[in-house]
């Protein structure tokens, strides 16, 4: 029976993690601010504040770990400064200190961000960046902060794309909020195509690089995702179809109104469903080289329709 902390368990990707390996038998505790998204998981919780050292210390040592894997981060983009995001940067330095304590460790997964890196902006090598936003810049210090350190332990940075599915919330739910909510407009003729991952999936690659062999995955650096892009005309059709309803299309230029009229109103302190900054990002395309990820976990085990279906059920219970 492995031991297993899970930073951030009580978010998106660790709530739906906790749940797979309690699954298997694995002992886990759960690492968070926040009270877990299911009661079911409040048994493994303990509240701890990653910037506070000695609660984290406290806390880990407690457990001795065989394996870690850091989720907890603050994930939004509305942070103004790098000292807003603090948790990203004070928290993995925290966490790199205490675990080099940890007797019992084989391996650690630490997560960053696809947003290392501007929409489209294909990077050449691990240790290229070109960060996106002040949330990207703050994980670029992050991927640092581990790379400079090289903890003696097996250990691998996995960057997310945008990955979606039951018990996701801001920003992760944001397309699927927008197309059941109806406002969401095929762009005239324009579509673009990225990567996205459904959670399982998601699942299903981590859990790949905890057991995979040590020499693949040492100090190596993981895009996460499904293999095959998503063009996002056609998802948001999947999307709409299973809700029982069709997307109509509207002139681009009208979307183009539409930003310019959201950064306006933006600097009043007025919320517009469209900017000008989100209007790049959605027709941008955005595909990651999962090569790498895909040759420890070449069998994903969910279709994007299934995850569609599973997804819109959860979201309507």
């Amino acid at each position: 029976m492995s031991k297993i902390i899970i930073t951030g368990g009580s978010g998106f990707i660790g709530t739906n993690l906790i749940d797979n390996f309690l699954k298997k038998g694995s002992a886990i505790l759960s690492l968070d601010m926040f009270e877990p998204k299911k009661t079911e998981h409040i048994p493994f919780f303990r509240k701890i504040d990653i910037c506070n050292y000695y609660e984290l210390e406290s806390a880990i040592l407690d457990f001795t770990p065989d394996y870690v894997i850091h989720l907890a981060a603050r994930t939004d983009l509305n942070g103004k400064t790098l000292e807003d995001y603090n948790a990203n940067i004070l928290g993995v330095e925290n966490l790199i200190k205490v675990l080099k304590k940890v007797e019992t460790l084989k391996r650690v997964i630490f997560t960053s961000s696809m947003y290392v890196c501007n929409p489209g902006y294909i990077p050449d090598g691990d240790n290229d960046y070109h960060s996106h936003t002040v949330y990207g810049e703050s994980k670029v210090l992050t991927e640092k902060i581990i790379k400079e350190s090289d903890p003696e332990y097996c250990w691998s940075i996995i960057r997310p794309t945008s990955i979606w599915g039951p018990y996701f919330g801001e920003p992760y739910n944001l397309f699927f909020n927008i197309v059941l909510s109806r406002k969401y407009f095929h762009m005239g003729d324009k579509a673009c195509s990225k990567t996205y991952g459904y959670i399982d999936n998601t699942i299903y690659q981590i859990e790949s690089i905890l057991t995979a062999n040590e020499e693949i995955v040492n100090k190596k650096v993981f895009y996460l995702g499904d293999y095959i892009p998503y063009n996002i005309t056609e998802w948001a059709n999947e999307i709409a179809s299973e809700a029982g309803f069709k997307i109509p299309r509207i002139p681009y230029f009208l979307f183009k109104c539409g930003g310019l009229f959201g950064d306006f109103v933006k600097l009043f302190g007025v919320k517009f469903p469209m900017t000008s900054f989100r209007l790049k990002n959605m027709t941008t395309d955005n595909i990651h080289n999962l090569e790498p990820i895909r040759e420890i976990a070449p069998n994903l085990p969910v279709e994007r329709a299934e995850g569609v279906k599973r997804t819109i059920k959860w979201i309507k219970n």
